[in-house]
């Protein structure tokens, strides 16, 4: 089968899987229109040659079960879980539309990860740039230690920008999905700052970290003697979603703190907890550690 043939039957498949998946899938179908020729064989994409993104189709919408006997009743079930429930089968396996969202998911989380937070997303939300001891993405994903440790020039830049002894600190980390971050912190960081204010309580610049952990926020609460520290970090993808974020916070952070003294709120996406709320929930969480003065298990 020649190259023409392959992206047309693949042009069908997205296109039906797509007039089929529920009002998202129908509104992405809309901006991409998809015309075919006279010729056998060829079909050409009207839009810049690109077929639609497939992964934002809703997957507690997408529904592919022939002749279902409740439909209704099988959504209803869908509407409470992004597993993939209901998608059919063609005699043994997956049906061919299942098996092109599940490599377009994971394409998604590999980009999630390999690919760095843009210099303009920094720039624009005014983030101070430091970077940990890893020179790379591979150094970063293979010695998770370097990803926990800044070198002298980083650690200054960090004490210049925090000062030292703040109350709250508020720093961005990619971690393992660049997407979590650009899809999150514009809507969650205004939250927590929001939040603070009510308390009378102004935080330092942001910092942003390139190739971060969360042990990051040790190293950081180690030369700032900050009271707490607030990190938002990119979390692993998964086939669900790739832009997945949570929000550690500690009180006291520094280096060997065990990992049950950090709170978290995790889920962090327009899915899960949506980034408002999360900050919300947030600023609450800092006011009570700097009362209570702990953090993580021993916050009562």
């Amino acid at each position: 089968m020649d190259e023409q043939n392959i992206r047309k039957m693949v042009e069908q498949m997205v296109e039906q899987m797509i007039n089929g998946g529920g009002t998202q899938g129908k509104s992405a179908a809309n901006q991409t229109s998809v015309s075919h020729g006279t010729g056998a064989g060829t079909a050409t994409a009207v839009s810049s040659e690109c077929l639609p993104d497939i992964t934002k189709i809703d997957l507690k919408t997408w529904f592919l079960i022939d002749h279902p006997k409740n439909k209704e009743e099988y959504l209803h079930m869908k509407s409470k879980t992004p597993a993939r429930l209901g998608v059919g089968r063609a005699g043994a396996r997956y049906k061919t539309m299942t098996m092109l969202r599940v490599r377009a998911d994971h394409a998604a989380a590999q980009d999630a990860v390999f690919s760095d937070v843009s210099e303009e997303f920094i720039k624009k939300n005014n983030f101070v740039f430091v970077k940990t001891l890893c020179k790379d993405k591979d150094e970063y994903l293979t010695r998770p230690d370097l990803g926990r440790r800044f070198g002298k020039e980083e650690l200054e830049i960090i004490k210049k920008t925090c000062g030292q002894s703040p109350k709250v600190l508020i720093i961005v980390g990619d971690g393992l999905s660049s997407s979590a971050i650009e899809a999150n912190v514009e809507d969650m960081i205004p939250a927590i700052k929001q939040g603070l204010s009510m308390y009378q309580i102004n935080v330092p610049p942001i910092l942003f970290i390139k190739h971060a952990r969360v042990g990051a926020m040790d190293d950081i609460g180690q030369a700032t003697d900050a009271d707490v520290i607030c990190m938002l970090v990119g979390e692993r993808p998964g086939l669900v979603t790739a832009e997945s974020m949570s929000a550690y916070i500690c009180y006291k952070p520094k280096h060997g703190i065990p990992e049950s003294k950090r709170t978290v709120i995790s889920n962090i996406h327009r899915g899960g907890t949506v980034p408002v709320e999360a900050g919300a929930h947030a600023a609450e969480l800092i006011k009570k550690m700097l009362d209570k003065k702990a953090s993580g298990i021993d916050l009562k």
